[in-house]
């Protein structure tokens, strides 16, 4: 059996393989900002949840062909800041302007996933869930948060931070699952699987 990987994120990819599992990733092309003007006052729960979902549902109707046997995971991160949800800065005048607010205070990190389980070619089993990490900032001065956008990074990635890279030496603590924050959770993945009836031993590459 195959995970498909419904991102392009080196970060996920990273887990993954970390975790003994070798996923083959296809970019869904989800239009994100579409989809939430589209849904009517969701909580930052069902933000998440929604995006994962399909971003995973519109990968596994393009590979269903190609992986007859395989499981799907799509996942969506934002980060919730003094009430305010979070996506990616896009720009350094906003990453800057994240840093100036986040640094020296904390912030929850939502994980969306959806598991969907492709057999014989045909879409089956999907399972949703989110999660939710407690990240504490570190106060990085105003040359080092500029060094930290100059290096790219914060641009493209939830709440303009992360825990794996540069942004790593700005988090004073996690309150909750590492890996989420990197961008997959391995707990709630492994519950999801278990409830489309896939253990997560039977993804692991076999050395």
């Amino acid at each position: 059996m195959q995970l498909v990987l419904a991102s392009q994120s080196p970060a996920r990819l990273q887990v993954l393989r970390g975790a003994g599992i070798e996923p083959v990733q296809y970019v869904s092309g989800v239009d994100e900002d579409a989809l939430a003007a589209s849904l009517p006052g969701p909580t930052p729960e069902q933000l998440v949840a929604a995006l994962a979902e399909a971003k995973a549902r519109t990968v596994a109707e393009a590979v269903a062909g190609q992986h007859p046997d395989s499981v799907i995971v799509g996942c969506d991160s934002m980060l919730a800041h003094d009430g305010v949800l979070v996506g990616k800065p896009g720009t350094p005048d906003r990453a800057r302007e994240r840093w100036m607010l986040m640094g020296g205070g904390a912030g929850v990190l939502l994980t969306g996933h959806t598991v969907l389980r492709i057999q014989n070619g045909v879409l089956g089993a999907l399972a949703s869930g989110t999660a939710q990490t407690t990240i504490r900032f570190g106060a990085p001065s105003p040359a080092e948060i500029d060094a930290y956008i100059a290096t790219g990074e914060p641009m493209e990635v939830a709440g303009g931070f992360t825990l794996d890279g540069f942004g790593g030496w700005f988090v004073d603590g996690v309150d909750g699952d590492p890996s989420s924050v990197i961008g997959i959770s391995l707990p709630l993945t492994r519950r999801l699987l278990l409830e489309v009836g896939v253990s997560v031993v039977d993804l692991w590459a076999r050395r």
